[in-house]
């Protein structure tokens, strides 16, 4: 028979030795969102956040005011990220209880992209799961009610320019080094060529008047790939001051940037046209879809965009909502694929657009085929 001693030794081993730990991402490949969403756990139960680019929190909220720190509540405060790779931060909730636990991120902009997360939250159909946290996160804006949020909306301001200087450093890239002038923006990384050059893929329209990822983070070196699916859509790239205008309508500089034309896609292919472009600069690249309305609608897009401050992707798209009106009937249809020897805007070099079956010829007729 077990002796006293030993039987409390057991019992004080047991909640250890049964306790689960969660493993979420937090902002992973550049999407605005904690995976999973939301996680079952029991209490002693440990939540290991691990942080991804560029730069996120893991901040106790409550689920009547989503985006609003819980007074006492826990914080992780901010955990900037470079670049992927080894050794990426993280940080740990210990679950106490098995009440629902609320979660958002604080970077500006973020919570009202739906960026929450929750511990036991009540099931569907509850007017309290997590779904219902999240949409309650969206439609009021990441901010403390609906009322605050019209508010804010009708007391919209405009941005400032984003700030920046020309820089030189010296670059070491195995048995190279070698000096090189940029674009330093406040918040962007060195010019630093990727060890090994990665490609990134970025759905146009897959989910509606969006790019997923809508904003990322890439190497010099890096390769950027645009894959389009139905309807028909752009990528043309812009400035921040003017998100909805092809950058070669409003730059004072002589800078063409990139257009992929427009790719209108059949709802039954199988085969999805592309356009890609490689990155020269880590200076931030800012772009939309020239298809009348898209824009307006939120549909941009951001490259090495600085992760706060006022010049960041959030504020890019609040400025194209409201100011997209003027976009496409102001921009150009560009039908033909893009030319590589057009001078880029710092940043990117054109690569090739590759349609499937006869998105060329149909791309040419442009406005005509666009389906909204």
């Amino acid at each position: 028979m077990m002796s006293s001693p030993s039987l409390k030794l057991l019992l004080c081993i047991l909640p250890v030795t049964f306790a689960a730990t969660f493993d979420v991402s937090v902002g992973a490949a550049g999407n605005f969102k904690y995976d999973p969403q939301f996680v079952t756990a029991a209490p002693g139960d440990i939540v290991n956040f691990v942080f991804h680019p560029k730069n996120h929190t893991v901040t106790q909220s409550s689920f009547d005011q989503p985006c609003v720190p819980l007074a006492g509540g826990f914080d992780s405060g901010f955990k900037p990220v470079a670049a992927e790779g080894g050794g990426l931060p993280n940080w740990q909730y210990t679950v106490v209880d098995t009440n629902p636990v609320w979660v958002h991120c604080e970077q500006k902009g973020h919570c009202g992209q739906g960026m929450v997360f929750a511990v036991n939250p009540p099931a569907e159909p509850s007017p309290k799961s997590f779904a219902a946290f999240q949409a309650l996160a969206i439609s009021i804006n990441g901010t403390a009610s609906a009322t605050t949020a019209t508010a804010a909306s009708t007391a919209y301001v405009t941005p400032p320019a984003p700030q920046w200087q020309t820089a030189t450093a010296t670059v070491t890239v195995a048995n190279s080094v070698w000096t090189t002038t940029y674009s330093s923006y406040d918040g962007t990384p060195p010019p630093t060529p990727a060890a090994q050059p990665a490609n990134h893929k970025i759905s146009v329209g897959a989910d509606g008047l969006t790019y997923t990822p809508s904003n990322i983070s890439a190497s010099i070196g890096d390769t950027v790939t645009f894959e389009f699916h139905p309807k028909n859509h752009t990528v043309t790239q812009s400035s921040f001051l003017n998100p909805c205008q092809a950058l070669d309508q409003t730059s004072k500089t002589g800078q063409v940037g990139f257009k992929s034309g427009f790719l209108p896609v059949g709802a039954d292919v199988t085969t999805f046209p592309t356009f890609q472009i490689t990155i020269n600069d880590t200076a931030p690249i800012w772009g939309y879809c020239g298809q009348p309305g898209h824009c307006a609608a939120g549909m941009v897009f951001s490259i090495n965009a600085v992760e706060s401050g006022p010049n960041n992707f959030a504020a890019f798209q609040d400025l194209a909502k409201h100011t997209g009106t003027v976009a496409a009937a102001n921009s150009s249809v560009t039908a033909t694929s893009p030319s590589a020897t057009d001078k880029p805007a710092s940043g990117a070099l054109v690569g090739a657009n590759v349609p499937y079956g006869i998105a060329t010829v149909l791309a040419a007729l442009g406005m005509v085929f666009a389906s909204l």
